[in-house]
């Protein structure tokens, strides 16, 4: 078990089986601030935070590759209103507020100290060239040491290693979906040394890109981004979320707590 110190100083709520941060979106920003200026114990490699949903919670239950995958990381945010409402309706101790990776990206890049390095390693060449020109513009106080597209071969991803050792970054900002992102870091986690703090990101580059919008605030509030997203991608999404979401509802309802 990797990180176990850090893991026993996080709070969890359990939520659907899983056990999620039981932190708010300003505290998940400061566990990321202590980690990059040392603060924390005996951190011989990476803090690894990776993020839950609807979805995952789904896979997470019927997967037990999945499960392995996460029970690894030293920290779960739970990225759905639907998971956060429950958490506060059948448990004592429930998550503060949700933690989105687009918006903890925001809230790191604004919160952080001045000058920290960001590396952000996913997605195409195109969509990460887009959202390296996006954090530039909008974050001129964090340094986006470099970045790559998620498409490398294994000559590829050593110079991706070489890269992060010569530069290393504060946070790598990993996007590449469930359960490739995870399988990166675990297989990879002793060429990461040079990194502080490693966050899967999913989708995050496509947002910061442009090519994917965001739902309105009062859908997100009211747990309904999933619908927002399936109109704008019904052939991708539809039949992910007719099977994810029921699932993930029984989930919640049966084991939180």
């Amino acid at each position: 078990m990797r990180n176990q110190k850090i893991r026993d100083l996080v709070p969890v709520c359990k939520l659907g089986g899983m056990a999620n941060a039981r932190l708010s979106l300003r505290e998940t920003v400061q566990l990321m601030d202590d980690a990059i200026a040392g603060r924390l114990p005996e951190l011989e490699q990476p803090l690894f935070m990776t993020s839950s949903n609807g979805q995952v919670l789904s896979m997470y239950a019927r997967s037990s590759k999945i499960r392995r995958l996460f029970d690894q990381a030293d920290v779960i945010s739970a990225d759905g209103q639907p998971m956060v409402t429950i958490s506060h309706l059948l448990t004592s101790k429930p998550v503060p507020d949700r933690t989105s990776t687009t918006d903890l990206f925001d809230d790191a890049s604004l919160l952080l100290p001045e000058g920290t390095s960001y590396y952000m390693f996913g997605t195409t060449p195109d969509e990460i060239e887009r959202a390296a020109a996006t954090v530039r513009h909008r974050f001129p106080r964090i340094k986006l040491a470099g970045y790559s597209h998620g498409y490398l071969d294994a000559a590829g991803e050593e110079a991706l290693f070489e890269d992060l050792d010569r530069l290393r970054p504060d946070i790598l900002w990993i996007g590449l979906g469930v359960p490739r992102e995870q399988e990166f870091v675990l297989r990879n986690i002793d060429r990461l040394k040079s990194v502080k703090v490693v966050k899967t990101s999913g989708g995050l580059f496509n947002f910061l890109s442009g090519s994917r919008s965001r739902a309105p605030v009062w859908m997100q509030k009211a747990g309904l981004e999933w619908l927002y997203r399936t109109v704008l991608e019904p052939r991708r999404l539809a039949m992910r979320y007719l099977i994810t979401n029921p699932h993930s509802l029984y989930l919640l309802l049966t084991r939180t707590g």
